[in-house]
Formats: C-alpha cells, sequence, structure tokens
C-alpha cells in the first residue's frame, strides 16, 4: 500500500464531525497525497465516489455511510500568482478555515475576514459556497482543483464552472462526481470592507474602532459576534445553521411581512424575490432553547441544532422536520437543511 495513503477498518466517526454523533465507516481512508486518489479508486469496487470528510461541519450521519470514508490531510498553501494589487492563493482541501483565513489576513490580504471563525476544511468551503455577514466565498473563488470520480483525472474549473448559488455548488449538487483537492482564491491588498451587514459597525464601535478598521478588526469583530451568539462545537456538538435563510417571491414576502412587521427580508439578486430570516421564523414558533432529551435547539439561536450528549443524527432530524412542519404550517414557507444528510432524505 501506498505511505500517501492509511486505511482503517470499522472506524470511528464521532470525532470527525462537529455534531457529535455516533457513525462508523466501514473503511476510512486518510490521504495525504492528492495525487494517490487514482490509485485510490481504482482499488476501490463501489461505483459511487467515496464520501469525502473535511472538518464533518457541513453533515449530520443519520446513519452509518453506505461506502468508504475519504478524508484529505494535505494543508498546505501559497501565493501562486501576484500583479501587485491581487493575489491569487491556492491551499490545499485539508486546510483548516479558520487559520486559512487568519493567516491571509495577517499577510496583508483582504477578502476572507467576514469568513472567520467558520468551522470546516478550505475543501469544504466551495462545496456548501460558504457565507456569513454579507460575504459569499464564491465572490473570492478564482478557481476549484477537484478529482473527477468518473474520468480518474486531476481537474480545474474556473468559478462559472462551479455554478454557484445560495448555500450550494455544481459540487453539493453532484456528490459523487468530484473530489475537491484544492481551492484557488483571489485576494486583494486594498478595498474597502464589507460593514453592511447587522451587527458588525456596532461591534466595531464596541471595540472602540471610530475610523475605517483595517481586515483583522473587521475578523476581529466578526468573531466576537459568531462567538456571542453562536455555540462553540468544541463544548456542545451543532453544525451551525442547520437550515437556509428561504427565498421566497417578493408578493408572498411583502404578504407575510404585513402580517409581521418584525419579520426580517433582505434582496437578494433580481427584485421578483426576497430572503427571509429562518431564525425570526423558527424563533416565531417557540423552538428557541428547545429540548427533546439530547437533541435540542441553541438557546442562544435558532437556526443552531445541539447535540447536549448522545443525541443520535435521526434524533436529531426528527427534531428539524418537527420545526420544518411547524414553520411551513404558520407561515407557509418551506426550511432547507444547510447541512448534507448521510443515511436519510430530507
Amino acid at each position: 500500500m501506498s505511505t500517501a495513503y492509511r486505511i482503517t477498518r470499522d472506524a470511528s466517526l464521532r470525532a470527525r464531525n462537529t455534531f457529535g454523533v455516533d457513525a462508523r465507516a466501514g473503511k476510512l481512508i486518510e490521504v495525504d497525497d492528492a495525487d494517490a486518489l487514482a490509485e485510490i479508486l481504482a482499488s476501490e469496487s463501489d461505483e459511487a465516489c467515496p464520501l469525502v470528510l473535511g472538518g464533518g461541519s457541513n453533515l449530520l450521519f443519520a446513519g452509518n455511510p453506505d461506502g468508504p470514508v475519504l478524508a484529505l490531510g494535505s494543508r498546505a498553501f501559497r501565493v501562486i500568482a501576484d500583479d501587485g494589487d491581487h493575489v491569487v492563493i491556492r491551499a490545499d482541501a485539508g486546510v483548516q478555515w479558520h487559520a486559512f483565513v487568519m493567516a491571509t489576513l495577517e499577510q496583508g490580504y483582504r477578502g476572507l475576514e467576514n469568513l472567520a471563525l467558520i468551522p470546516g476544511t478550505v475543501g469544504a468551503a466551495p462545496i456548501q459556497n460558504i457565507g456569513a455577514y454579507g460575504v459569499e466565498v464564491e465572490t473570492l473563488i478564482h478557481a476549484v482543483e477537484a478529482f473527477e470520480h468518473d474520468g480518474r483525472r486531476h481537474v480545474r474549473l474556473d468559478r462559472e464552472a462551479c455554478d454557484f448559488a445560495y448555500r450550494d455548488s455544481r459540487f453539493k449538487r453532484e456528490p459523487d462526481r468530484h473530489i475537491v483537492t484544492a481551492v484557488e482564491f483571489v485576494l486583494s491588498r486594498s478595498g474597502m470592507p464589507q460593514l453592511e451587514y447587522a451587527g458588525i459597525r456596532d461591534e466595531l464601535a464596541a471595540m472602540h474602532i471610530d475610523n475605517e478598521p483595517d481586515a483583522l478588526q473587521v475578523a476581529e469583530a466578526v468573531i466576537r459576534l459568531r462567538r456571542r451568539k453562536l455555540p462553540d462545537p468544541a463544548v456542545i456538538g451543532n453544525a451551525g445553521s442547520f437550515f437556509k435563510n428561504p427565498i421566497v417571491p417578493l408578493a408572498r414576502a411583502e404578504a407575510l411581512q404585513a402580517q409581521y412587521e418584525a419579520l426580517p427580508m433582505f434582496r437578494v439578486d433580481g427584485a421578483a424575490t426576497r430572503k427571509l430570516s429562518a431564525a425570526w421564523l423558527i424563533d416565531a414558533c417557540g423552538w428557541k432553547g428547545h429540548r427533546d432529551g439530547d437533541a435540542g435547539v441553541s438557546e442562544r439561536h435558532a437556526l443552531v441544532l445541539v447535540n447536549h450528549g448522545s443525541a443520535s443524527g435521526m434524533q436529531l432530524l426528527d427534531l428539524a422536520r418537527r420545526i420544518a412542519d411547524s414553520v411551513r404550517e404558520r407561515f407557509g414557507v418551506a426550511l432547507e437543511p444547510e447541512p448534507r444528510l448521510i443515511g436519510a432524505e430530507w
């Protein structure tokens, strides 16, 4: 067997998902060199692409995975292009996301500051099209490098080919087609910070930053906000926001806001739709702080499902479905989960 990867049979995945739920992989393949993927997949009899685990923060194990599980361990990043104003940085999929964000900021590159403290790895970022505080990662992605399962070859997809959408991408819609191996980001040495999202300016003021903040100061404000609002997965199992903010037709949004004046809504691409606050809808249905055994909803944020200790993935999924049913019944709005569900359908 190649020294570029290691195989463990009947491997526990509890420490490999931020919900901390029990799940087991019949075969866990830990890969140090993405060039070994062709050899690995050629030796696998499974037709489907292995389940790729990064930080385990974007999925819920409602059951054990059917096939092998693959974890990419390479963690290097470097500048591959520099025109003076902008740089292109290539980061391996296994790089821890928050560490990467802070490293780029400390080197003087702007762009990722609003995405600080998001759990997970670089490889998960384009799959989920992660976003926070007014910034989505697709706007900073130059290209995604991946291993194509059917063609048994490495490919490089530019941003347009990734077909990004809100918390979505071609990689999420076609999970058995590609394994993301690295991501290239375009960052700048200058530029205006994104401060319009609710809470950032107030947090900067609380930090006694009155002038235009630098990128590191914006990141610190985001970190303070996230730590105050969201539970730490190292303390209590969770995957961050469990539900997407629903996007509805403009007429429907206006009708709801006429009935519920406090309902937050946001403009999205085009004038025909609005994005509603899933947290507000869930909170209005009385779920914030709810607990059924060890499956619950965070007291800090209604979007966050939590595992108080020994909840199973199916118990958490059952709670999520009941939350969504109550929102649909009261407001006529459908909620969809952000994390990928393993072993069950929504």
